[in-house]
């Protein structure tokens, strides 16, 4: 059985675009397997006591964990399913702590396309992270390489 994309190729991205993707609450279990898998068990994630000190008033989620999970709820849109060729790229600020039980979800427009110079399809997707109160907890671009239809 031959597997036929489903997502989005090159030529059907248009500059402007937008998306809003499901939600996911970042718990105590998201932050502690985070830290096992990644060996980060910084006290800002890990250890509430000494966390409480902080200007953040409490344990925070890891920056990272939520770029993570932001680029899982992109790919959940289905508009890169089996179009997506490559991950080039990310740049990302972090505006605000995500903290224990919140609930982020994603705003996505396509910035630009573009050809690269070896003639693969480009697109940068602009990601802003928000949080249940709708504000913006991280923001940046993500840049994909793209199937072309004319492959």
């Amino acid at each position: 059985m031959e597997y036929k994309p489903v997502g989005l190729f090159y030529e059907e991205f248009e500059v402007g675009f937008k998306w809003r993707t499901s939600a996911r609450t970042i718990g105590e279990v998201d932050v502690a397997s985070f830290a096992g898998l990644t060996g980060d068990y910084t006290f800002l994630h890990t250890d509430a006591e000494s966390a409480s000190k902080t200007a953040f008033g409490g344990r925070i989620a890891h920056g990272l964990l939520g770029l993570s999970y932001i680029s899982g709820l992109i790919t959940r849109l289905g508009i890169l399913e089996g179009t997506v060729e490559a991950f080039l790229g990310v740049e990302m600020q972090f505006r605000k702590p995500i903290m224990f039980d919140d609930t982020i979800y994603g705003e996505i427009v396509v910035k630009e396309k573009r050809i690269s110079s070896k003639g693969h399809g480009l697109v940068t997707l602009g990601v802003v992270v928000n949080n249940q109160r709708d504000e913006a907890v991280q923001d940046g671009v993500f840049v994909l390489m793209i199937a072309k239809k004319d492959k």
